[in-house]
């Protein structure tokens, strides 16, 4: 299936000129129309056709100018045969906007007349709840509300039934239950002080001002109080919001727009998982460095990666909210996204997903998406256990930097293993030191595949007492939707370990021996699938003292969950991943492939001396899949920032971190980048380039190091290594140590048999005994990855 089928046809228009930031889409067919009738149509603004949500839709008048004005007077709306009036026609962006209400749910039919000459052009359109969904298939119940902790807010009765979140009167009476956590829409009113550390406050409602208000200047150079008008309320089940400039005195449902810059930041978020509940609102959605300059900044914490993973109902909400923003104030003359690690995983996922959903971003600290990171982080655990226990009475163990050699991931002694006295007491191997799967990836596995560790806030007062008992807490069970579920009624998985040769490269370098290979991949062994996993042991549950009672408790690599050899010799099982599960991955877009398409200044702070999850490779994997996919990287800029300590060795007295935030910067020369595709849409994206769109590397206060199309050489080529890959080192993964590319993003390799492998170089100048090639076979009947072919599971192009 091509690439334009899954993921749908970028427009065009709004890609290069976004001087409206939706399609034409759903444009309908015209009906007959006397020859002397005035040619107007009717254009969507705020949603594609078969996206509206919420009984409402936004549309502008399309034809010649003058003609608009002369016929205005004469037009009239149409909704299934019945004539409306708008709620409300404005006219912003040189065209006449049009609100309309009433939507019944399901198909409707909008038509644009004229009371002389009858039906001008009408439109099929497809409205939803504004509880969703829109594509996402069956929501997940139990769904956990927090209106009442994050906002004070209850949320509405809206089921008959036994199951839900408790309702109460203002008196804490409980007068009936919430299924889909709805809260009616509400407005505050709050002002940025003056203060040294500056904070929003409520404003006064009597109308005065208050003395420690802050003022702000505009893009504009306007000079205003620095008043914020915050609209929060639930779109999709989820909790957004809407924050613009105000002035005082404004009225709670006026909207005001006169200190919009007409840009529209959407800030998305981070975290890790696996859904059952609305979320929580963080600080960032009144980010004041955007709102001081007049954007507005949309925000839903079903757009938070820590509320759930599933970037279809992510990508939804992101539609729905941006949907009704649009509605309450206009159309914005370009929607730029933020967001760090999760936020910018939703940057790239949903620029090839939903191609009008966002004209630039400044994904930071960023993934190409998460699904793909399961591939090699579900390594991590199996490849420390198997250093600290299966292979225990090796020495090599015991050397922190020779973890790398596995791992892939950065090592050092700079931070101690937390546990290394536990191990030491229990009879296990430790090094001095961590790897990055320590301090930053341990309890992903739990958290990804393991149906019984997992919870939601608030989640004791859902009723029936225990109807939380039967959430699966994986990620497979958040996305069932698209993977799909096995004959047992079990969501399908995409672990998938089979072939995989663990320490290849290590090998081939001379840094294991071939004993020390064949040991490893024959014990390694694989994950239970989830329906067979037991609870997790100490640190995730449990305290020291269960420990020192019984210590099989201590179990922080999950190995109860692991399926390891049975007798300690003979090979341990590996674990295959689902081929309709991966299959399904591709088609949905829950992995990036490579199809940008906006404008991106990759940002990130260099964090790999400080064994941070955010490993600097992961930018050049997202490039490296542009490439595969456009043949050039061009929409992509890749920027660093140095925030390591001055001396790591003594992590009590570390250099102070200025994180110096480039985001700023980013947006604004992300802003002239827009700016001159609008003046020139015949150059595209890459064309239109400004001079500091380009490849840079920035010092810990923010000066540039170096800049230009070669600083990252070095890292996805064999050019010698450019100004910025001196200065920041990267570090691999465990599937590329294995002989894996970069991409990161094949879940089930093609096989090969050991002999085509020992014939093809595979093991460099190792050439096995008829022993060791026997030993071979048994631990890879199936054969060894071959990374030369495409991902067994990827969709036939």
């Amino acid at each position: 299936m091509s690439n334009m089928r899954r993921y749908g046809l970028p427009c065009a228009i709004s890609l290069l000129t976004f001087a409206l930031t939706g399609c034409l889409s759903g444009s309908g067919g015209s009906s007959s129309r006397s020859d002397d009738a005035p040619d107007l149509e009717l254009r969507l603004l705020s949603s594609a056709a078969d996206q509206v949500s919420g009984g409402s839709v936004l549309v502008a008048l399309a034809g010649d100018a003058e003609v608009i004005d002369e016929q205005l007077g004469q037009l009239e709306f149409w909704l299934n045969d019945q004539q409306v009036q708008p709620a409300r026609q404005t006219r912003r962006n040189n065209q006449v906007e049009i609100l309309l209400e009433d939507l019944v749910e399901g198909d409707n039919q909008l038509e644009l007349h004229h009371a002389k000459h009858g039906p001008l052009h009408e439109l099929d359109l497809v409205n939803h709840p504004i509880t969703g969904p829109l594509f996402s298939g069956p929501q997940q119940y139990p769904f956990v509300c927090t209106s009442v902790s994050e906002l004070g807010k209850q949320p509405l009765v809206d089921t008959d039934g036994d199951t839900g979140f408790p309702v109460l009167d203002a008196n804490g009476n409980q007068i009936g239950l919430s299924k889909d956590c709805s809260i009616e829409p509400f407005v505050v009113f709050l002002y940025r002080t003056n203060s040294d550390n500056p904070s929003y406050r409520p404003l006064p409602t009597d109308g005065s001002r208050p003395a420690d208000m802050a003022t702000t200047t505009l893009t504009d150079g306007r000079t205003v109080d620095f008043i914020v008008r915050q609209e929060r309320g639930t779109i999709n089940r989820f909790l957004y919001s809407f924050a613009t400039l105000a002035t005082l005195g404004d009225a709670a449902d006026a909207a005001a727009t006169d200190k919009w810059n007409g840009r529209l930041l959407f800030h998305f978020e981070g975290g890790v998982a696996i859904g059952h509940t609305q979320g929580r609102i963080s600080g960032r959605a009144l980010a004041p460095e955007v709102l001081s300059k007049g954007y507005a900044v949309i925000y839903s914490t079903g757009t938070r990666t820590s509320t759930h993973y599933n970037l279809q109902v992510g990508g939804e909400t992101a539609l729905m909210v941006k949907e009704h923003f649009i509605k309450r104030f206009g159309t914005p003359d370009y929607t730029v996204a933020i967001g760090g690690s999760g936020g910018g995983i939703q940057q790239y996922v949903y620029s090839q997903n939903h191609p009008d959903l966002l004209d630039a971003g400044v994904p930071q600290y960023s993934y190409p998406d998460m699904v793909t990171q399961t591939i090699h982080i579900g390594d991590c655990e199996l490849l420390e256990y198997y250093m600290d226990a299966t292979d225990r009475t090796n020495p090599l163990w015991r050397t922190t930097a020779n973890r790398s050699l596995l791992v892939g991931l950065n090592a050092t002694d700079a931070y101690p293993d937390p546990f290394a006295d536990a191990k030491t007491m229990l009879g296990y191997s430790t090094a001095p030191g961590m790897t990055e799967c320590i301090p930053a990836w341990r309890g992903l596995t739990p958290l990804v595949m393991n149906p019984l560790y997992g919870q939601a806030a608030n989640q004791q007062l859902m009723q029936p007492p225990g109807v939380m008992d039967s959430v699966q807490w994986t990620h497979y069970d958040d996305l069932r939707n698209i993977y799909g579920v096995d004959e047992n009624g079990d969501p399908r998985t995409l672990f998938d370990n089979v072939g995989v040769q663990y320490g290849l490269k290590a090998l081939t370098d001379g840094d294991i021996t071939p004993a020390e290979f064949l040991k490893l991949n024959s014990q390694i062994g694989g994950w239970k699938h989830p329906s067979e996993m037991v609870q997790e042991g100490f640190p995730f549950i449990g305290t020291e003292a269960d420990v020192l009672a019984d210590p099989s408790r201590f179990d922080p690599w999950s190995s109860r969950n692991m399926r390891l050899s049975p007798d300690g010799n003979s090979p341990a099982p590996r674990t295959e991943g689902d081929l309709q599960a991966i299959n399904a991955a591709y088609e949905s877009g829950m992995v990036f492939d490579g199809q940008l398409n906006m404008p991106v200044i990759d940002w990130r702070h260099y964090l790999e001396e400080v064994l941070d999850m955010h490993n600097s490779h992961q930018s050049f994997s997202a490039r490296q899949r542009i490439r595969n996919r456009m043949g050039d990287a061009d929409h992509q800029v890749i920027w660093f920032t140095d925030t390591r300590p001055t001396d790591v060795s003594d992590p009590d007295e570390p250099r102070p971190r200025e994180d110096f935030d480039q985001t700023w910067m980013a947006l604004d020369v992300v802003h002239e980048w827009l700016m001159n595709i609008r003046a020139n849409p015949d150059q595209g994206i890459a064309g239109n380039k400004p001079a500091a769109a380009v490849d840079s590397c920035f010092e810990t206060n923010g000066e540039l190091i170096a800049a230009g199309d070669e600083v990252w050489d070095g890292v996805l080529d064999d050019r010698p290594a450019g100004a910025c890959t001196r200065q920041f080192p990267t570090y691999t993964t465990s599937r590329m140590v294995a002989g894996g590319p970069i991409e990161g993003s094949i879940f089930k390799c093609a096989l090969k048999p050991v002999s085509t492998a020992v014939n093809d170089g595979t093991y460099g100048s190792w050439n096995p005994t008829g022993a060791q090639l026997a030993e071979l076979n048994a631990i890879f009947p199936q054969g060894v990855c071959d990374y030369s072919q495409a991902d067994q599971g990827r969709p036939q192009e």
